[in-house]
């Protein structure tokens, strides 16, 4: 916060008194943008810092309001947002939270009433103030040895403005703004399993059809419905919700892009579709070059290294297990390579692969494991198709398939 401005009472009454007409005209008006940037509280604008400044010199602004002919009727909500500007502009986040949260149920009150759709921009703007404010209380109250709580109730408000929105009429379209705002704190919170409710009604209700809502909502609820889908293994529906996302983004948000890919990448290994390196390259995703590169090879050790080396990234992104998985792809490829190296040598017993071959090359990768082990893998990779063939156990050798011994996972996730 920059330093508090001196100013008389005067000059102190004449601020509080044009913000008031600006509120009251951005209504009569229908001007949600400017009706927007008066309610922007962490903006840190220096117009409502400004204001802030007034409102701490002049202490009594609640008369002001009560006696202007136009504000009035707004007095509940105007009240307990100069209030949640007082103490932003102090540092007291929890308090300001407290009071804006006041005077976001007030808005949403005026905005039931209004019957056109005009204050949508408005209403997206204190659906995130909410929800900012909220994960900055939530922060002080931490500091402070408190239990954080806010982000649970700004979700409560966003539920509530979700019910205001999911009606019949024209506000309808700003219902998925609103759900957007609703899954950045159930994933901050970590109760995804919270997201169900509201995706049942954006997916299944009559009210909505889809390709009604603003392209950006749409970008961002199949980013955030594709990663609910990557946390419950669904790689399929990951893999369309995140291609959405990414067909339909903006070319020039590459940060939005890298987020997007983030997720879509473990997505296609899983359905074993490597990305060009150039892609890796230029959204700064290197932490998969490793990953994309053991597959390649069947390296089962650079594969466990470039795991180990970026786990904990792996690990915040939710990927992790999806990547770890990746392994029965990697000795499939390393059977593959055996097998084509023995084409080259002897194309008739080509199709013969010894389990005493297998365990000399992961030896070689660093990987010791005895043929018991190197057996077991084997059967996985037949029951799950990745390899097509028998054993033949007396003689400890896998006699693969004469035709397509290695089945192509053709954007399909391994069998479960």
């Amino acid at each position: 916060m920059t330093a508090y401005m001196n100013m008389s009472m005067g000059e102190a009454h004449r601020r509080i008194t044009e913000y008031l007409n600006r509120f009251s005209d951005a209504v009569s008006s229908q001007n949600a943008s400017s009706l927007r940037f008066l309610l922007s509280l962490s903006s840190n604008s220096s117009y409502l810092l400004s204001l802030a400044d007034a409102l701490n010199t002049f202490q009594d602004a609640n008369r002001v309001i009560r006696q202007s002919d136009n504000s009035a009727q707004f007095t509940e909500i105007l009240l307990h947002l100069f209030r949640a500007l007082q103490c932003y502009r102090i540092g007291n986040l929890f308090d300001a939270y407290q009071a804006f949260e006041k005077s976001a149920n007030a808005f949403i009150q005026e905005f039931r009433n209004w019957e056109s759709a005009w204050a949508l921009e408005a209403l997206y703007g204190l659906a995130y103030e909410i929800r900012v404010l909220a994960e900055r209380a939530d922060r002080e109250l931490a500091a402070n040895g408190k239990s954080p709580e806010k982000l649970k109730a700004a979700g409560s408000f966003l539920m509530k403005a979700f019910g205001v929105l999911a009606g019949k009429g024209p506000k309808r379209v700003g219902a998925l703004h609103v759900t957007c705002q609703l899954f950045k704190v159930y994933f901050k919170l970590g109760t995804v399993h919270l997201c169900r409710s509201v995706i049942r009604s954006i997916e299944t209700a009559r009210i909505f059809d889809f390709e009604e809502f603003p392209k950006r909502d749409k970008v961002t609820y199949m980013y955030y419905t594709g990663r609910l889908e990557v946390f419950n293994e669904n790689f399929p529906a990951a893999d369309q919700k995140l291609s959405y996302a990414l067909t339909h983004c903006n070319p020039r948000s590459e940060a939005n892009i890298r987020m997007i890919l983030k997720y879509l990448i473990p997505v296609k290994l899983s359905i074993g579709i490597l990305p060009k390196d150039w892609l890796l390259q230029k959204y700064n995703l290197v932490e998969y070059r490793d990953v994309v590169l053991a597959l390649k090879r069947g390296d089962l050790r650079l594969l466990r290294r470039a795991l180990q080396e970026h786990e904990d990234r792996f690990l915040r992104s939710g990927v992790f297990l999806v990547l770890e998985k990746l392994e029965l792809q990697v000795y499939q490829r390393l059977v593959k390579k055996i097998y084509i190296i023995q084409k080259q040598k002897d194309p008739t017993k080509a199709h013969q692969v010894k389990l005493e071959v297998i365990v000399k090359a992961l030896k070689w990768l660093e990987m010791d494991m005895d043929v018991d082990e190197v057996e077991c893998i084997m059967s996985i990779l037949i029951y799950k198709n990745l390899v097509k063939g028998y054993f033949a156990h007396k003689s400890k050798v896998v006699v693969l398939s004469k035709q397509d011994p290695f089945p192509k996972l053709n954007g399909k996730p391994v069998n479960s």
